[in-house]
């Protein structure tokens, strides 16, 4: 698995000729920061006279991100593994029509399948911007930095998780299914702009002693 192998291990395999892990891994990654720099905030928030009043409310915060972060990274290997059975559905058979027909309907599963999983992702950062959002109006001020990086973090993984969605629907024939998907995404992507711009702007507000 992905999620066991070192730091230095799995940015190897990331560089290598192989192109899985690649960057929907990438993108499941950056969410599961993200929402570890949430949870971070959250831990240097309770126990803290000064934030006594929300320390209830960072206690329910400080698990929801742990979840969260354990389903990003989740999807750090569940994205490698989907790819894997694309590409094997792609090396069955064709040498007979029937060969033929099962092997069209093998990749267009397969490929369904892999498109779900960073869409996915980008459905979990939604939930997770909602909570950097509390963090950064909420917690430690002297994490004010951190919470923002981990809005960045959880952005750029719902955009990174949009190329991978979009270029598996792009092998994909059924014209609903697209439809529906990129629908979703459009949707998704627009939210997760909205809620870090709003996390960012409470940043830095927080940083400029605003």
């Amino acid at each position: 698995m992905l999620t066991e192998k070192t730091v230095t291990t799995f940015l190897d395999e990331l560089a290598s000729n192989s192109p899985a892990p690649g960057g929907g891994s990438v993108a499941a990654l950056s969410g599961a920061l993200g929402a570890a720099l949430t949870t971070m905030v959250c831990n240097l928030t309770i126990g803290k006279k000064k934030y006594a009043e929300v320390e209830g409310e960072m206690k329910s915060v400080l698990e929801q991100s742990e979840n969260l972060c354990a389903a990003f990274t989740t999807l750090i290997d569940k994205d490698t593994e989907t790819f894997n059975k694309v590409i094997e559905a792609y090396g069955l058979p064709k040498d007979t029509e029937g060969q033929k027909a099962l092997r069209a309907a093998a990749i267009q599963e397969t490929t369904k399948e892999a498109a779900l999983v960073p869409l996915e992702v980008m459905k979990h950062v939604i939930d997770a911007l909602a909570l950097a959002q509390v963090v950064a109006e909420k917690g430690n001020v002297n994490s004010a930095s951190d919470a923002g990086v981990s809005a960045l973090m959880l952005y750029g993984a719902c955009e990174a998780a949009a190329l991978n969605v979009r270029i598996n629907l792009n092998a994909i024939s059924d014209h609903n299914f697209n439809g529906w998907k990129e629908e979703e995404l459009l949707s998704l992507l627009k939210t997760s702009k909205a809620k870090s711009d709003e996390v960012l702007e409470v940043v830095r507000k927080k940083i400029s002693g605003v």
